[in-house]
């Protein structure tokens, strides 16, 4: 395996781990899986993943839905949110502290 392929790998792991109703960012999974610099890869590995991948949890460090052009309409990453009762108004995740979820404090992978 590459090392491309093993960074894809580790991201999808701890993206399946966030509970439901909660979120992390893309600068949290790159510190988790040890490239703390490859926030925006993370984001690129969201874009490109299947529907198994439950993407819409995670957003840009502010919980600003950054990355919602994905998810083929600009509402559909807020509406899988709101079901797991996740507050979004103007993009923006409210009570983004309460609902951060830190794969670093929460989960020992590596």
């Amino acid at each position: 395996m590459t090392d491309k392929e093993d960074f894809i790998t580790s991201v999808y792991e701890i993206v399946r781990l966030i509970p439901y109703g909660r979120v992390t960012s893309y600068g949290a999974i790159a510190k988790a899986v040890g490239y703390s610099s490859l926030s925006r890869m993370v984001g690129a590995v969201m874009g490109q993943c299947n529907a198994s991948i439950p993407a819409h949890r995670v957003v840009n460090s502010q919980g600003k839905l950054s990355g919602k052009r994905a998810f083929g309409h600009s509402e559909e990453m807020q509406k899988l949110l709101e079901m797991e009762g996740i507050i979004v108004k103007n993009d923006m995740i409210k009570n983004w502290k309460l609902v951060f979820w830190d794969p670093q404090v929460e989960i020992e992978l590596f």
